[in-house]
């Protein structure tokens, strides 16, 4: 009679164990980067009531990760002005590659992983030229650098993997806003900045182009969510004047003319012209936008584009879909469920929660 160790000794010789998953950590439903209280970065595993179920070791802050479709491996990447992207084995946080991108770019803070998970496609910024550059890695080849192209504009930061009847698109959120490490964090182009959005084939093909009228082309365009259906929302964030009424949130089809939301609604200003994270809720029929300045999560009727609520949160900023609406993240350590007209507690955790929630597909 076959022994159990021995059966799965003979599962290895013969290359027919299990593949390792996402189900072998309890099937977390988000990763996000945070900061512990002795100053020490992370990457979370979260599971979809907001339980940690693992963290991995960060070498400085993150912003976003990339989760691969299939294994328990995520790619971690620095808040800009950042070069690194690590690569997690998130069974038990071992480094499996450091990405380094070429001499001259650097990391947008983003990234995402082809539907089949054979490749990554990461934001750059090219600064010498001030072009924005997606790169591409092969992750068969232990994540060699194969090439890259152009993002459509400058400034690319956000990034989803977007379906359509002519195959899978980037859609990329061009912020607009030009940089260079020896300036810090500092903006450099404002007066000529023109932020878009842009379709692009994963050859690099650009497929579609969204701009929005001159009158707000300092409205940067930042961070992206995908409907069911394919529409696209964006979240902006404002470089003029503070205290103006103007939009932080559109709505996108490809064909159509894009749709801001709640415009001329005066409770914009209680965003302080800053949308951190934007996320639809299951069911597609409202989405929300976080400002981490102005401690508040708006959320809004994709229908007529009107305000449905608004919660006070401080220093909130993650958000993602749900199974029963939305899901946020702030940095004093909260998770919370968004749903109905109240702000639920899921848990604290004694962290300070960074930018974003990325949904495992």
């Amino acid at each position: 009679m076959t022994s159990r160790r021995g059966f799965i000794a003979g599962l290895l010789a013969t290359s027919l164990a299990p593949a390792p998953s996402w189900a072998d950590l309890g099937g977390p439903a988000f990763l996000a980067a945070a900061k512990d209280h002795g100053g020490r970065y992370l990457l979370a595993g979260l599971s979809d009531t907001g339980a940690i179920r693992f963290t991995c070791p960060l070498p400085g802050r993150g912003h976003a990760a990339a989760a691969h479709p299939h294994r328990p491996e995520a790619v971690a990447f620095a808040r800009r002005p950042g070069r690194f992207a690590d690569v997690i084995d998130c069974r038990d946080g071992t480094h499996l590659a450091r990405l380094e991108p070429p001499q001259g770019h650097h990391f947008y803070g983003h990234g995402l992983f082809s539907r089949d998970g054979s490749r990554l496609f990461t934001t750059e910024n090219d600064y010498e030229t001030g072009r924005g550059v997606i790169g591409l890695w092969e992750v068969t080849q232990a994540y060699r650098r194969i090439g890259s192209f152009g993002s459509g504009g400058i400034g690319p930061h956000d990034m989803l993997l977007r379906h359509s009847p002519r195959g899978d698109q980037l859609a990329i959120a061009n912020g607009g806003i030009e940089t260079h490490p020896d300036s810090g964090r500092a903006k450099l182009n404002l007066p000529q900045m023109r932020p878009n959005l842009s379709l692009l084939s994963l050859e690099g093909e650009v497929l579609d182009v969204m701009e929005l009228d001159w009158d707000l082309h300092l409205n940067s365009i930042r961070h992206l969510a995908l409907s069911s259906q394919g529409t696209l929302g964006f979240a902006m964030q404002w470089q003029g004047d503070p205290g103006a009424d103007l939009p932080l949130l559109g709505l996108y089809q490809p064909g159509a003319a894009p749709q801001l939301l709640a415009e001329g609604d005066p409770r914009l200003r209680n965003m302080r012209g800053y949308g951190g994270s934007v996320a639809f809720a299951a069911d597609d029929q409202s989405i929300a936008v976080s400002s981490p300045r102005g401690g508040m999560v708006q959320v809004l009727d994709t229908s007529n584009g009107e305000i449905i609520r608004e919660h006070a949160l401080q220093d909130v900023c993650g958000l993602a879909t749900a199974s029963n609406g939305l899901i946020a993240s702030t940095g004093l350590g909260q998770i919370l469920a968004l749903t109905g007209g109240a702000a639920k507690p899921l848990g604290r955790h004694d962290l300070a929660w960074d930018n974003h929630l990325i949904r495992l597909a």
